[in-house]
């Protein structure tokens, strides 16, 4: 596993037939420590676009897309998911993995029963699938949104911050997908509130900038919604501010 973190170890190792018994160590038969260690060595060779082809071609999806599933342990999901993001960067391997039916897995392991970096996993995986249109369809209907929308919040950390906020980015392309993201979940607030809030990271503010955007260009109902979203986060921030300060003085 450590000699496959070196780019030229991954062709070496794919050469030698590694990728084959990797994928059938993921399957049922094995314990969750031999899988969760399979699914972690397919992920580092997977950064290498011909190994993601490889091993989606050797039959890994499938079983990627089951370890996604609650009978099996956290660590297992994480590795799974981390696997299926550097495989959907291929864009022949995101319809693959949507066709093996992992949407509605990955949009489950958003919620709040999952641990940070799974939830954090999950989401990038849903960002490379999103890049395909009818993914991103896909993603909208099996009931993405509200978990997303729920992650840009303040107890979120940073970098699932930045994964839900570029997960919108891709769904608010699509204008029907648009129109469901602002009426059904209540995004814009989070999203202003994410570009105004000071220290937030320059990418979750720069994802939560472009998903706005095209939440604007959607419609003329979500720009208003917007500038008027964001009008009333200033004012309220302008209003702590003098209320503190007053506070600071008299104190």
């Amino acid at each position: 596993m450590h000699l496959a973190q070196n780019a030229d170890n991954q062709v070496t190792i794919a050469a030698a037939g590694a990728i084959p018994a990797l994928v059938q160590l993921l399957g049922p038969s094995s314990v969750d420590a031999v899988q969760q260690n399979a699914a972690l060595a397919l992920v580092y060779l997977a950064t290498n676009a011909d190994n993601a082809v490889t091993i989606a071609a050797a039959g890994a999806v499938p079983l990627l897309v089951q370890l996604l599933g609650p009978s099996s342990a956290s660590a297992v999901q994480q590795n799974a998911a981390l696997a299926l993001v550097y495989l959907a960067k291929n864009a022949d391997n995101a319809i693959t993995i949507v066709a093996a039916g992992a949407i509605p897995s990955l949009v489950q392991l958003l919620g709040p029963s999952s641990v940070t970096l799974l939830q954090q996993n999950a989401a990038l995986a849903l960002v490379y699938l999103a890049k395909n249109a009818d993914n991103a369809i896909t993603i909208v209907a099996a009931g993405a949104i509200p978990s997303l929308v729920q992650l840009l919040g303040p107890s979120s950390v940073t970098l699932l911050q930045q994964n839900a906020a570029l997960a919108l980015v891709y769904l608010a392309k699509n204008a029907d997908n648009a129109i469901t993201i602002v009426a059904a979940a209540g995004a814009i607030p989070p999203l202003v509130q994410l570009v105004l809030r000071p220290g937030s990271a320059a990418a979750a503010l720069k994802h939560a900038k472009a998903a706005l955007d095209h939440l604007a260009d959607s419609s003329v109902a979500n720009k208003l919604t917007i500038d008027a979203v964001e009008a009333s986060a200033l004012l309220e921030m302008e209003w702590l501010r003098l209320y503190c300060g007053q506070e600071d003085l008299q104190a």
